[in-house]
């Protein structure tokens, strides 16, 4: 089956972001998707966000918005898919570490803990958004030393700085975790069981 059998517009699904692992969620669903960099400013987003005491799930959701609308109001007509995700621990919001030393301190601070992902998506067409969802995951993380931790870090290499929490899951970074609640797709960071049948809604998907 091709994406053509189940896809029904003409045109792609516009994804506004870079990242290889939403690309590959999208196209893996037989959806025709081109990419787009939003260029939003993700600390301009969410700074006053933070600091009027948002939820971190209210930031993941206003980053996925503001990454759909940028690029819906450079293509106008098309459908666009903005996406984020945020990681909290205990009441503390994390980032995509730096470099190793920054993701070796963040996974001590996530070590033997629970933390949540939650991933947010939103689809917007003309500037507006048409629709929005954000999905959460709890991952509990084993307890650690400092010297697996480098031991991982180095085999990890630097895909360590590519995501929130300093791992992928679908890689080495299953070795860090006890216990995971939550469904694939908003772990890597795109609720796609969300979002296809928005689409449906759409009339772009079978």
């Amino acid at each position: 089956m091709t994406s053509t059998d189940l896809w029904l517009s003409p045109e792609a699904l516009i994804l506004a972001s870079t990242s290889a692992t939403r690309r590959l969620l999208v196209s893996a669903a037989g959806i025709p998707v081109e990419t787009m960099d939003p260029a939003v400013d993700e600390r301009a987003v969410e700074t006053p966000l933070k600091a009027a005491g948002a939820s971190p799930m209210d930031v993941a959701a206003a980053l996925a918005r503001a990454k759909a609308l940028a690029v819906s109001h450079r293509l106008p007509g098309r459908l666009v898919l903005g996406g984020d995700q945020t990681l909290d621990c205990e009441g503390r919001s994390f980032s995509k570490p730096a470099d190793r030393e920054a993701a070796h301190r963040q996974l001590s601070a996530l070590a033997g803990r629970t933390h949540h992902l939650h991933a947010a998506a939103a689809l917007a067409r003309d500037g507006r958004i048409v629709f929005e969802t954000v999905s959460s995951a709890a991952l509990t993380m084993r307890a650690m030393d400092a010297a697996f931790i480098t031991r991982y870090l180095a085999a990890a290499g630097e895909a360590v700085t590519l995501s929130v929490g300093g791992y992928q899951l679908e890689g080495l970074g299953i070795h860090l975790f006890s216990t995971i609640v939550g469904d694939h797709f908003t772990i890597l960071g795109l609720p796609l069981l969300s979002i296809l049948p928005a689409l449906r809604r759409e009339a772009m998907l079978a």
